[in-house]
This record gives C-alpha cells, sequence and structure tokens, in this order.
C-alpha cells in the first residue's frame, strides 16, 4: 500500500500580502500528491488573509533565520523539549486558558522547540457529562482559537488536548500547532473504561490506522487563522529534522501500542497527553511502562500529566517526565500546590538512530513494516552540534513512601479544594483516635506545603492563602501553625462513655499543629434526645453492659454519633462569624477504607462530612502514616495515638469490658484488608474468596474457620452496603475502596444470607474434611498386610517376633 502522505511544500512561495509569487523562506502546502507539491491548488484564491486547506496549506509568514532550509552535515540533532504538569480545574476554561498559555511561555523561555500538556487541557479532564455539552466542545475551540491568534505557537510545536466533535462524534484529542497553524489532530484511538474513568459514555475510539482524513475546522476559527482545514487521525509529522507522533495516556498501556508501528516507520519523538490519577503504589507501575515504551523501540517519549483537583474525587499526581531509550532524563513533581509546572530536557535524536540501528531484530521489523500516514512540514527544530548544549543525563526516579504519599495526596487535594470552594477553612471533629488525627495531620502538612511555597516565591499559593487567611494590612503568613489558627477548627465532642486518655491526645494534638481547639461535652443534647423518645414511649433504653438488649445498645451509640455530626456542620457555619470573619469552614470527615468496606460507621455520624481526605486509605496505610508524621512532621503525640488500641468509645466503659473496633467488627483491621483486596482487585466473590483463603492461611486455620470468617465478612459487607450511597466524597487513594460513585458499583440490597454461595461454601467444607479423613485411611497401613508383613519378617529374622507382635497390637490405638 502506497504511504498516504500530506507534504508541505516550499517549492512555490506565495507573499499573499502584495500579491508577489517570488522565492521565500518555506512556506506550507499539504498535497496529496508529490507532482502537484511544486504549484498551488487551482482552487487557491491569492488574496491577503486567503483561506487554505490541508490540501494547500500555507503560511504566509517569514520564518525566523534559525528555521531557513538550509544544507548543514550536523554531527548531532540536538532538541530542547518540555513537558508540563498543569493544574486544571473542570470547565473553568479562563484558569485553563492561562496554564496552558503560562506553560507554553515557560517552555519557550527555556528554549524548548516542542511543548506537550495534559490531556484534555483546554476543558479539564474531570468534565464527565459536561462532555456531552455541544458548549463546552465550541469553548474549547474558542480557547484555541485565541492561542492561535497570539504568538504563543512562535517557533515552537504545541501538543494542545481538547475534545473534537467530527461528523457528529466526539473524539478526545491532541492538536498539534505550529507559526499560529494546525498541522494535524490526532484523535485517541484506545479510552480508559474501567476504575474511575468512563471515556466511552463521551467520546468514541479513533480506529482507522490507514488513513488520515480532511477536517474542516470550524467557520470562526478557520476565518480568524485563515486555515480551512487540517489532517485527523492517526499518523506523525515528518519535519525536516525529527518526526513527532503522539500517544494519549491509556494508549501507553495498551498490548498493541501505536507507538510500536510509528517507531519501525521511523517517528523518533513521541507525546503522552495524560490524565492519570495518583494512587498509593502506583507511580512505579507508570514509570515502569514509561521507560519501558522506549527501551525496547528506542525514542524520545515525553509524557504530560494533570496535578492537582480540577473538580472531583481524584488527584492527579503530575509527574510529568521526558524519557530517552530507556532512561528517564527528566522528571517533574509527582505533589505540589502549584498551577504550573514544566520539565525540560537536550535531548539527542541521534542517539535514537544509534540505538535503533544497533538492534537487529527493530531493523529487521522495520524493513518490512506497514506504512503509517504522514504529513510532511518543511520545519527545522534541532539546533547542530554546540559545546554549550549537553544532552540530559539520566536522573533517578523520585519515588515517596507511601506515608509521605498520603501526607502529600490529600494535602494538595485540600489545598485546591480549599481554595476554589471559597470556604474559608476547615473543621474536624477531633476524637483523639487513629483516623481523624490523620486527618488533623494532613490538614498541618496542607498548611507546612503553604508556607514552604510562599517562601519559595509562588505569588499563586501567596495569593490564595491571602484571601482564605484573610490578611490585612499588607500582611502575609510566615509560620504555618499561625496559618493553622486561622483556617482549621478541631472540637472534641466528649460524652460520659469519653475517657480522659482519647480527651488529652486530641488537644496536645491540636496544640502542636496550631490549630482552634474547642472541648464540648454532648451529654445534655442525648440526654434531652433519649428524655423526649422515654416521653414518646415510656422506654427507656440501657446499655448492653447494662443489661439493655442489642437493639438498646445500637441506638445508644448512634444517637451520640449524629449528635456529633450536627454540632460539626453547625459550628463550621457558625464559627468564623463568631471571631468576626466572613465565610464558612468545610467539615471534615475521617472514616478509612477499611470502615466503610465493613460498614463500620453509622450513618450520618460523623462519617458525613463536606469531604474526606482519607475514606480511601486502609487502617493499616494510616497507622504507619501516624508513626511517620510524628517525626517528619513533628507532631510527636500522634505516637502515642498510634500506640492506643482503636475505640469508638460510644459505650460505658467498666473494669471488665471497653469497647474496642476490632472486637466489635469480629474481624482484625489486617483480615479486612485482605478481604478488601481479594472482594475488589481479585474480583472474588464469597466463594472463590474462601477458597483462597484456604490456600493462604493454610495451617494457621481449618477450612471451617476460614468459611465462618469469609461469611462473616460478607454478612456485614452486605448489610451495610446501603451506607456507601451517601458516603462522605472521598480522596481516592486506594485500589480496593469501596466507594460507589464511581469506582465500585454494586446493588445496595443484598440478600445478606447469601445462600447459594454459603452453601457451596458448606460442600467445600465437607469436601475438604472428607478428604482428610481419606488421606489419614491411606496413611494407615491395612491391619492383614501388617500381619503378613510381620510374618515374612518373623520367618527372616528370627528373634524379632516378640517385637513385631508388640507393634501389631498397638498399632490399632494409634
Amino acid at each position: 500500500m502506497r504511504r498516504q502522505q500530506f507534504d508541505l511544500d516550499f517549492s512555490v512561495k506565495v507573499n499573499l500580502e502584495t500579491h508577489d509569487e517570488s522565492i521565500r523562506p518555506p512556506s506550507l502546502i499539504f498535497s496529496r500528491d508529490k507532482s502537484r507539491s511544486s504549484s498551488l491548488h487551482p482552487s487557491f484564491p491569492i488574496r491577503p488573509r486567503g483561506i487554505v486547506s490541508y490540501h494547500d496549506f500555507l503560511i504566509c509568514r517569514s520564518l525566523p533565520a534559525h528555521l531557513k532550509v538550509k544544507k548543514q552535515n550536523l554531527t548531532m540533532r540536538l532538541l530542547k523539549v518540555a513537558s508540563c504538569n498543569l493544574n486544571q480545574w473542570a470547565m473553568d476554561f479562563d484558569n485553563n486558558l492561562r496554564n496552558i498559555k503560562d506553560s507554553i511561555s515557560r517552555a519557550k523561555e527555556a528554549g524548548a522547540r516542542i511543548r506537550i500538556g495534559p490531556e484534555l487541557e483546554v476543558t479539564g479532564y474531570g468534565c464527565e457529562d459536561h462532555f456531552l455539552e455541544q458548549d463546552t466542545v465550541s469553548h474549547a475551540w474558542e480557547c484555541l482559537k485565541d492561542i492561535l491568534l497570539g504568538d504563543w505557537t512562535e517557533d515552537i510545536l504545541c501538543s494542545i488536548g481538547m475534545p473534537i466533535s467530527h461528523a457528529g462524534v466526539r473524539y478526545n484529542c491532541q492538536v498539534f500547532c505550529l507559526n499560529r497553524r494546525i498541522l494535524m489532530i490526532r484523535p485517541k484511538m484506545a479510552l480508559a473504561n474501567d476504575g474511575n474513568y468512563r471515556e466511552f459514555r463521551w467520546f468514541s475510539a479513533w480506529t482507522f490506522k490507514d488513513k488520515l482524513i480532511e477536517f474542516q475546522l470550524p467557520i470562526d476559527v478557520s476565518e480568524s487563522i485563515s486555515q480551512h482545514s487540517a489532517p485527523f487521525g492517526y499518523g506523525y509529522i515528518q519535519l525536516l529534522d525529527a518526526s513527532v507522533a503522539a500517544e494519549t495516556c491509556e494508549e501507553l498501556f495498551t498490548a498493541n501500542a501505536p507507538r510500536i508501528a510509528l517507531a519501525l516507520n521511523g517517528v523518533e519523538i513521541f507525546t503522552n497527553a495524560s490524565g492519570s490519577h495518583h494512587q498509593l503504589r502506583k507511580l512505579n507501575l507508570r514509570m515502569d511502562a514509561i521507560k519501558n515504551a522506549t527501551r525496547f523501540c528506542g525514542g524520545v517519549y515525553m509524557y504530560s500529566n494533570h496535578q492537582g483537583c480540577d473538580g472531583g474525587r481524584l488527584y492527579y499526581d503530575g509527574c510529568s517526565c521526558i524519557a530517552v531509550n530507556g532512561d528517564i532524563v527528566a522528571q517533574g513533581s509527582q505533589f505540589s500546590l502549584k498551577d504550573v509546572e514544566v520539565s525540560t530536557a537536550i535531548v539527542d535524536l541521534d542517539a535514537v538512530s544509534s540505538y535503533r540501528g544497533s538492534t537487529s531484530s527493530f531493523r529487521e521489523q522495520a524493513s518490512h513494516q506497514a506504512d503509517v500516514p504522514s504529513v510532511r512540514a518543511p520545519y527545522k527544530l534541532c539546533q547542530a552540534f554546540n559545546l554549550g548544549t549537553v544532552p540530559s543525563s539520566p536522573v533517578e526516579i523520585r519515588y515517596h513512601c507511601p506515608e509521605e504519599e498520603i501526607a502529600l495526596g490529600p494535602s494538595c487535594w485540600l489545598w485546591d479544594y480549599l481554595r476554589r470552594s471559597g470556604a474559608s477553612g476547615f473543621l474536624l471533629p477531633l476524637s483523639g483516635g487513629a483516623d481523624s488525627s490523620s486527618v488533623a495531620a494532613i490538614v498541618g502538612c496542607m498548611c507546612q506545603l503553604v508556607i514552604k511555597d510562599i517562601e519559595d516565591g509562588d505569588d499563586q499559593v501567596k495569593a490564595d492563602s491571602l484571601r482564605i487567611g484573610q490578611y490585612k494590612n499588607g500582611e502575609f503568613p510566615t509560620d504555618s501553625r499561625e496559618f493553622v489558627k486561622r483556617i482549621f477548627y478541631t472540637v472534641y465532642m466528649g460524652t460520659e462513655n469519653s475517657s480522659e486518655a482519647t480527651r488529652s491526645r486530641a488537644k496536645r494534638l491540636a496544640d502542636e499543629i496550631g490549630a482552634w481547639h474547642l472541648n464540648v461535652d454532648i451529654d445534655s443534647v442525648v440526654s434531652a434526645l433519649l428524655s423526649l423518645f422515654q416521653t414518646l414511649t415510656g422506654k427507656r433504653l440501657r446499655y448492653k453492659v447494662d443489661g439493655g438488649s442489642n437493639t438498646e445498645n445500637l441506638a445508644l451509640q448512634n444517637i451520640q454519633a449524629r449528635v456529633r455530626m450536627v454540632l460539626a456542620f453547625m459550628l463550621a457555619s457558625l464559627m468564623p462569624w463568631v471571631h468576626s470573619k466572613s465565610g464558612f469552614f468545610l467539615v471534615l470527615g475521617s472514616s478509612n477504607v477499611d470502615e466503610g468496606l465493613r460498614g463500620y460507621l453509622t450513618k450520618y455520624d460523623c462519617s458525613s462530612a463536606d469531604i474526606n481526605p482519607i475514606g480511601s486509605v486502609s487502617k493499616q496505610d494510616l497507622r504507619s502514616f501516624l508513626r511517620w508524621a510524628a517525626i517528619h512532621l513533628h507532631y510527636p503525640s500522634l505516637a502515642e495515638i498510634e500506640a492506643a488500641p482503636p475505640t469508638a468509645e460510644l459505650e460505658p466503659i467498666r473494669s471488665d469490658y471497653n469497647q474496642l473496633d476490632e472486637v466489635d467488627m469480629g474481624m482484625t483491621y489486617e483480615e479486612l484488608s485482605i478481604y478488601g483486596r481479594l472482594r475488589k482487585i481479585f474480583r472474588c466473590g464469597p466463594v472463590s474468596m474462601f477458597q483462597n483463603l484456604c490456600h493462604k492461611w493454610c495451617g494457621k486455620l481449618t477450612p471451617s474457620e476460614v468459611a465462618e470468617k469469609v461469611k462473616h465478612f460478607f454478612k456485614y459487607y452486605s448489610i451495610n452496603r446501603h451506607k456507601m450511597t451517601v458516603l462522605t466524597p472521598s480522596y481516592h487513594a486506594e485500589s480496593y475502596s469501596p466507594e460507589d460513585n464511581r469506582f465500585d458499583l454494586r446493588q445496595f440490597l443484598y440478600n445478606s444470607r447469601w445462600p447459594y454461595q454459603f452453601r457451596k461454601i458448606d460442600e467445600l467444607v465437607n469436601k475438604a474434611a472428607d478428604q482428610k479423613a481419606a488421606n489419614l485411611t491411606e496413611q494407615r497401613p491395612d491391619k492383614n498386610m501388617i500381619e503378613f508383613r510381620c510374618s515374612r519378617a518373623t520367618e527372616a529374622a528370627e528373634g524379632l517376633t516378640d517385637t513385631v507382635s508388640e507393634v501389631i497390637h498397638v498399632w490399632p490405638d494409634k
């Protein structure tokens, strides 16, 4: 098949301003056929502001001297490239456009000639059903037109992510722009549609790999930039001294990734515009994929990602990077409060050619690889050998430990939510336990990051902190504890069941962080409700330890928990007013992922809040975080809090009874984590979970004991699943989160007896018991055989008869 190629010819030049045909620096003409590349399309109108199509694509401006085509012998092809972390906000086109322009400006100032931005950077990735609105697509085009009408794309090839509608179908696209023109539009070919992602709901995948089609630009765009259409589809851009192609996010992880055919077609530079969220212990998988993208095929891989909370539960964790031949040569931050971060590297394209040429299998496959459509552009991006320009060396990848990820990711997510919500701060019901203390420490970490960025000269962070903290008269935050005092309230809501230990720990932690701490007893409110109930029914409720039923006991605990939720929202709305400040505070929740999975929480208690930074973090990870934070965040009381046994303190403390979480639940947090991973990550129902745990716990528990544990878990999981429907929006951090808004879609009304599944488990338990009995029988020799062998032994060895007979005699008892 003949390669489809769009040539940007420069043999005939037209000065549109003077109507003078003369030899000028290279102009662009797209052409399907090389034979037509030496002349203009017959229908091309010679007039000022002429509109051109992608068949006849003309740039009428003079190119700078360093772009003029000239013959020279290059010993090295060096090119500076830039990849970006952008903190975009879904549907905030002003913010997003400002960040895009800022990133291009920074890339140009650094001397970069190619700039790649995140996936759907114009609109923001998290627009969700807003992508179904034509307004969203139209506004994206308006923003792109704004960029093209300015000098943002002068002398730099920019890849800009946005949704585009073609023939009534929406595509997730990368738009390659250079010198105020659109060179090519690349639609995404593999859509993400699992876990947190629903791209098939809004977009279609591009499936044509053998051609580029003509895409007619919107009228207002074409009239503004004098360009009628542009190539659309799967292909690459062939410049005079380099070749560039795109992948988009999910395509990096597909089995038959587009870059394979592109590399075998000689493409040297790959851009990947991504929208990848943070998850604990996930970054190494992504970085391995990026390194492997060029380890086997060679090339330069430019990866760009969003960074921040763009309006939902996800935190996009940046880490834009540049890889060359399997090595990372530049890496951006994973967690940051900055709106824009640009990473640059100088790459040697001749090193790519050498790398590929040294692998015989690559040469062999490339020699008969099917052609990929291309667009030819007469532009020179590289610079010749220069002693002052040195290719970037490999760098060591920066990985955060899980404890650091818990500290930094939710902190940055909280900051974005706070500054964009219009709130003046946070309020947290602080119980002195591990969960609420973890949330308090994360807020403290957030404030430490704010102060650090202000000291580093980040004007945006400073402006946001001045507004949120309501500083006046030229003041600004210089100390994290002072800043905490302005924006963070904690409240210990005790009852007669609360201990002095938790009350003391809450107070000390609040002081260490710098929070404005309140200490209140809610017994009077609880007593009023109980009195009202008794007046209505004539019944008096008693705790279990005082002889009450389980129903009474549960109701008494839930009353305390729900009063705390009501009081928390009341204080959040009124405490700024009490202190003569404007605004409102956001209520923070503090239930963890394991409690949500088991349903060990009261519906509409303190787990019900505005947002929850730890709702997708396991109890085990939180305890490790507390130990880490006690040292690294300088909150020493966290070590004592971590060492204390988890307790809800909703029942009276007696000399012979102290309420403990794991006793109440009937399982340990470690077991809960195992159940959660098997249920979600390994997609186990009750029967397959039982089978897996029989292998895992072999030698520790009998199959019957494993069965009881599995049944107990699924019984309470299904009884409490309805609580997930009102679960507070939480930071997504764990791969087995039970959050049912998007990540873990399940019914919330179950037959909690699981009759069929539990019957199957019982059958397997009985089968295992029968098999064990059969094995014991096989191991016990037959009595007749023993007598026969003993008689033969007697004949062969006199004097041993008495001994053998004795053995025969005692064997049946054994």
